[in-house]
């Protein structure tokens, strides 16, 4: 089985397609989109999307790690992640209920 992404080249497409804008116009919107989402997680450190789900941003404590390969200890650095938790409109459309 071949696994494939589905990129941001093909979302302007799909924009393209479905709502008849212009291949550049989709693209800006996706871009404007994105750049919209990751500018409010910086500032907020949470987005709610009505029947798709909340992103917020979670602060990881630094930690000890180790290399599976080398089996050399190392420190994880502290560090801020992206977390997503889908509404259950989404959970029940993903398991077809």
């Amino acid at each position: 089985m071949v696994k494939k992404n589905f990129t941001r080249k093909e979302l302007s497409e799909k924009i393209y397609r479905n709502l008849g804008f212009s291949k550049n116009f989709s693209s800006i919107i996706i871009d404007d989109f994105f750049e919209t989402i990751t500018s409010e997680l910086v500032k907020k450190n949470k987005i709610k999307i009505s029947s798709f789900g909340t992103l917020k941003i979670l602060n990881k404590r630094e930690r000890r790690g180790r290399n599976p390969k080398t089996k050399d200890d190392a420190i994880i650095s502290a560090r801020k992640v992206v977390n997503f938790k889908p509404s259950m409109i989404f959970k029940n459309k993903l398991n077809k209920k």
